[in-house]
């Protein structure tokens, strides 16, 4: 799903955000956390335009669905649905709140009363579509926007054209009036900011700069400074006395399509074809936040079944779901009131589960993004989750020495495993469903029959806490990560396989690959290593990360080869980053005998870090196909001009990072006409 932030807007009291998505979806912030505190639904394609009343009391929104809404901002329920016989671009009240005119793909300027939806007045004269309107302050007069090149200044009360202010050498995309109300800042596809003289029509000045199309445009709420966006991912910030450009935001990794002013004049927020809200601190022209990612350390990670989402779980109390392919941020999940230490997915697909430190289990709709019940029972933080494998059954492990069953579909509790002298830290499930094993503070692995209940098992052999435990595809070996080791047990005798060694601090996470052939672990000591799960020996370190390595996940993956397997990692400085693990046998001659050697490949796909691809330390020296654009953009994620080697393999070979290129794509003519339309 791509999510594009078409509009965005403030509340007028400055405490709520709002941004308007291709989905159809209204979402509103609190400014005070930057938490979603609602989402509207109700438009069924991209709302162009949001606003508020003067009042604050109704949001109106404008959407490619033909139709306005008219919203209730405290109950956010739908008073009024305005529709037109064409698509609406943007919807504007009236100083006094008592008129909203609606600019429409069929030429006119529609005038409308809010509160009973009846039509007051048509203004036609565009001779192509409108895609912007603005009140002047005396609420009698208008000025519009058009796919014609002009901007035109309308008398409400006549209905006439006063004003036609021609120029531009492109379509009118955006308006803004100053506020004094004696100018009119238009933005054009010629890459182009044209100042105007509101009472003579005159040109004022140009601005030039951007080096794309320049989606929208705004005034600072003194008037010192216009703010303009642009599809060459970055805004421009201009002196309105000397009219020059004074500063270049740069952060967007695609074509920034709307800004918004806080009331106050501190902040300035910016949605982009990158998924992404972004809050600017206008004092030193940086970002302060972005809407996609976490903003704290990632607890945990896991992949669906078909291989197509990622659930990260984080500190910040969300549920983010990621697609696998680009790292895009396609849901975020709102309700723990806490850490979420651990999410896993049903067999099917279609539900999470989640677990943290408000005590308590969650189900939540994947497709909706719902929590569907709330199970309580635990008396302390809920550290681990996992479906069993028919799907009927929840297992969560807590702080509380017990384990707890639980019935996903009426979510009654089906029983308690206790035996553990400490908190258990983590569950997992047999393939077949038939054991449960157990990882636990008091150093501890134990199996349970999954009917009778009864513990049948226990392991003893690591020093320290078990943070993690996974069956092997087959369910005959079990693997477990705690101290400084991952530990391989035989299911049937006990018995302990191998032991790993090479991590430096606490082991957090163990994964079998889909194959079952190699085993990933992840550290305290910010590394993450492969290992063959038959011999336990090392297979290859990533040790580049900024810190511990909380989480790690394989994704099930239906691409058709057996070379390459990938995964998912979550990390204390709150990024999901995606890897492609691949496999080659090669043939080397040692001085006394041939052997055979199998080494791992390992490469950074993408990176999630508080909703930015990043791609820190890739070479992009010798890549082939990217443009000036692509370079900077590169760039600014973190790539580096000479190849560098962050990886290690554990053999006598070391394998040199291959180079790799962002999710990014430079649009063409035809995209960058079907991404800023209006």
């Amino acid at each position: 799903m791509n999510n594009v932030v078409y509009s965005c807007a403030y509340s007028p009291d400055g405490k709520t955000f709002m941004a308007g998505l291709s989905s159809g979806d209204i979402q509103m912030y609190s400014i005070s956390n930057w938490e979603i505190t609602q989402t509207l639904k109700g438009h069924c394609d991209a709302v162009r335009h949001i606003v508020c009343s003067p009042d604050g009391d109704i949001l109106c929104s404008a959407s490619r669905d033909k139709t306005v809404r008219i919203w209730s901002m405290e109950s956010g329920v739908c008073r009024f649905i305005l529709v037109h016989a064409d698509e609406v671009n943007r919807v504007e009240y009236s100083p006094h709140g008592d008129q909203v005119a609606c600019a429409c793909d069929d030429k006119t300027i529609q005038l409308r009363d809010p509160s009973t939806g009846k039509r007051c007045q048509i203004l036609s004269g565009h001779e192509k579509e409108v895609t912007c309107v603005v009140y002047l302050p005396d609420g009698e007069r208008i000025v519009s926007g058009s796919f014609d090149f002009t901007v035109r200044l309308w008398n409400v009360v006549t209905g006439k054209c006063n004003h036609t202010l021609s120029g531009h050498n492109g379509e009118v995309l955006d308006i803004a009036l100053s506020p004094q109300g004696d100018r009119v800042a238009s933005a054009s596809k010629d890459r182009t900011i044209r100042l105007w003289d509101v009472d003579s029509g005159n040109c004022c000045h140009i601005l030039e700069g951007h080096s794309a199309v320049v989606t929208s445009v705004v005034y600072s709420p003194k008037g010192d400074q216009i703010f303009s966006t642009s599809y060459d991912g970055t805004m421009r910030v201009w002196d309105e006395q000397s009219m020059t450009c004074c500063h270049k935001l740069t952060g967007h990794t695609n074509a920034v399509m709307c800004v918004a002013y806080s009331p106050n004049g501190g902040m300035i927020a910016s949605g982009g074809g990158d998924n992404t809200v972004r809050l600017w601190d206008v004092s030193i022209g940086g970002s302060r936040y972005i809407s996609s990612g976490h903003n704290q350390e990632v607890e945990d990670v896991k992949c669906s079944p078909d291989g197509k989402i990622i659930a990260s779980c984080s500190m910040d109390r969300r549920i983010r779901l990621w697609d696998v392919e680009t790292g895009a941020c396609l849901r975020t999940l709102s309700g723990h009131d806490s850490t979420v230490f651990s999410v896993a997915f049903s067999p099917q697909g279609d539900h999470l589960s989640s677990g943290g430190a408000g005590n308590s289990v969650r189900f939540w709709s994947v497709k909706e993004g719902t929590c569907q019940q709330i199970l309580s029972g635990h008396t302390s933080w809920v550290l681990s989750i996992v479906y069993s494998p028919r799907g009927d059954q929840v297992a969560s492990a807590s702080n509380d020495r017990t384990v707890r069953l639980w019935n996903t579909t009426t979510g009654e509790h089906c029983g308690t495993l206790k035996g553990h002298n400490a908190g258990v830290k983590c569950v997992a499930y047999s393939p077949n469903g038939s054991l449960i094993a157990t990882g636990s503070m008091d150093y501890t692995v134990k199996l349970w029959n999954d009917e009778t209940m009864a513990c049948t098992s226990t392991f003893l052999g690591h020093d320290g806490w078990v943070n993690d435990v996974a069956f092997s595809p087959g369910g005959g070996q079990l693997a477990s990560a705690g101290d400084r080791t991952v530990r391989l047990w035989c299911v049937v005798t006990g018995e302990c396989c191998w032991i790993s060694k090479g991590h430096e601090n606490w082991v957090r996470r163990v994964a079998y690959s889909p194959k079952g052939d190699l085993l990933a672990s992840v550290s305290d000591d910010k590394t993450l290593r492969l290992w063959d799960a038959v011999t336990g020996q090392g297979r290859a370190v990533v040790q580049n990360f900024q810190g511990i390595v909380y989480a790690v996940a394989w994704i099930s993956t239906t691409i058709p080869t057996t070379e390459a397997n990938y995964l998912v990692t979550g990390c204390q400085d709150g990024s999901v980053l995606k890897w492609q693990v691949i496999e080659k046998e090669e043939q080397e001659q040692e001085q006394e005998e041939e052997k055979e050697e199998r080494q791992c490949h390992v490469k950074l796909c993408w990176s999630a870090t508080n909703g930015s691809l990043t791609v820190t330390g890739t070479s992009i020296q010798d890549v082939c196909g990217l443009t000036s654009l692509h370079k900077q953009l590169l760039t600014q994620r973190g790539a580096i001009g000479e190849p560098e080697n962050p990886f290690r393999v554990t053999s006598k070979k070391v394998i040199t990072m291959t180079s790799v290129v962002s999710q990014l794509k430079e649009p063409s003519e035809t995209e960058v006409e079907d991404s800023v339309r209006y």
